[in-house]
């Protein structure tokens, strides 16, 4: 048995600067009719799976997707969610930006930018991998390795999470797609993470839910230990060894 809690990484829906083609970066922009559909959506799947924790990017546009997705939950502020600073290139229009000497290097090579005026893209995954293992590891010692929970964030900064959870160089993180209102649910374990949803719009949440067992104390080793040939799925015990 996997005896650790569920991440669920959660962005946000989509956003008038999302559809507008826009770079929002940290401004205050807002759902559009869209996103809000989006968020409603989202909230529905979300509320059918017991939730031990709920946190979130300060800005609002994630704000609004919670309030509207999961309403009369409190969400706890998580500065390490917040959208990558892009300094100058923060609301300006995509179709601009690609013309920049500096887009394709962050296209090829993202380890090595950092926007005038703004944030490191490797300092942008740092701090956003170094929240959601923190809250990760607190929710596993407080509510129980069956717990999920869920954190809103940003496609620049779920797509950084992802690719560490998978292991892979951050060069490779525009490979990962991060539509808005998806779902990505990630465990970690003592010696590695699983990726068992990955930008997932539509699908059931109900079998992210790990059944109550007795505990067995096991190796590092084997709590982490991958099944050979599949497995069952997401939600199923692994044969103990």
């Amino acid at each position: 048995m996997i005896t650790v809690a569920t991440l669920l990484l959660l962005r946000h829906g989509r956003t008038t600067a999302n559809a507008d083609g826009g770079l929002a970066g940290r401004r205050p922009v807002e759902l559009d009719e869209t996103g809000r559909a989006q968020a409603a959506a989202v909230g529905a799947r979300l509320r059918a799976v017991p939730l031990a924790a709920v946190v979130t990017s300060p800005l609002i546009r994630c704000r609004q997707t919670l309030d509207l997705a999961l309403p009369g939950v409190a969400p706890v502020v998580e500065e390490g969610l917040v959208e990558c600073d892009y300094g100058a290139w923060e609301g300006q229009p995509l179709k601009k930006l690609a013309k920049d000497p500096l887009w394709p290097v962050v296209q090829q090579h993202p380890s090595a930018v950092v926007f005038p005026g703004g944030e490191a893209m490797a300092a942008m995954a740092g701090r956003a991998v170094a929240a959601v293992r923190a809250w990760d590891a607190r929710i596993t010692a407080e509510h129980g390795p069956e717990a999920l929970w869920v954190a809103c964030s940003h496609g620049d900064v779920i797509k950084a999470i992802v690719a560490d959870a998978l292991g892979v160089h951050l060069d490779l993180f525009q490979r990962i797609v991060a539509d808005p209102a998806s779902v990505t649910a990630i465990r970690y374990t003592p010696v590695r993470p699983f990726v068992v949803r990955l930008n997932d719009s539509g699908g059931d949440l109900t079998d992210l839910v790990l059944p109550k067992r007795r505990r067995r104390r096991r190796s590092a080793a084997a709590e982490s230990d991958a099944a050979v040939g599949g497995g069952a799925g997401a939600g199923s015990v692994e044969p103990a060894g």
